[in-house]
């Protein structure tokens, strides 16, 4: 029984509880194997291929099982943080000077060389270094008051 239900099933853990099964059944209907109609191997090899034929029907009745999909959009994590410092650098930028702040817009938002901002500001290079270094301390020290604060 146990051949012949791995050979159906290819698969010996599913056989052998194919034959547990067939084994219970014959148990519970004793007098389906003493009817004088045909031999008890043959009744229980019948029921062995019968269970198998249920387990696949059964099998084809549900849908099969898929993975899940990723989703279609990417999942943003939180921005609070984002938010918290944008605030904070734009209430750093306002206590800034006109001359601070332009420098810093020149070299950081707009992205120009030190060189580039000092054409358009119409100061020398130097100058526009230190206003940089000066304007990010004040920044600096504005934003740790901020966090210092909150």
């Amino acid at each position: 029984m146990l051949a012949y239900a791995t050979q159906l099933t290819r698969d010996r853990a599913a056989a052998e509880d194919v034959v547990q099964e067939a084994l219970v059944r014959a148990w519970r209907h004793p007098d389906s194997l003493d009817s004088g109609k045909g031999s008890v191997r043959g009744w229980l090899l019948t029921v062995v291929r019968n269970i198998v034929l249920d387990q696949i029907r059964a099998r084809n009745r549900r849908p099969p099982e898929v993975r899940e999909s990723p989703p279609d959009a990417a999942v943003e994590g939180d921005h609070a943080d984002r938010v918290v410092n944008s605030m904070v650098v734009v209430d750093a930028l306002s206590t800034l000077s006109d001359e601070h702040r332009a420098v810093l817009e020149q070299v950081y938002l707009r992205g120009s060389t030190v060189s580039e901002a000092a054409e358009v500001l119409g100061i020398p290079p130097g100058t526009v270094k230190s206003r940089s270094y000066y304007a990010l301390r004040a920044l600096r020290e504005a934003g740790g008051r901020e966090r210092l604060a909150s």
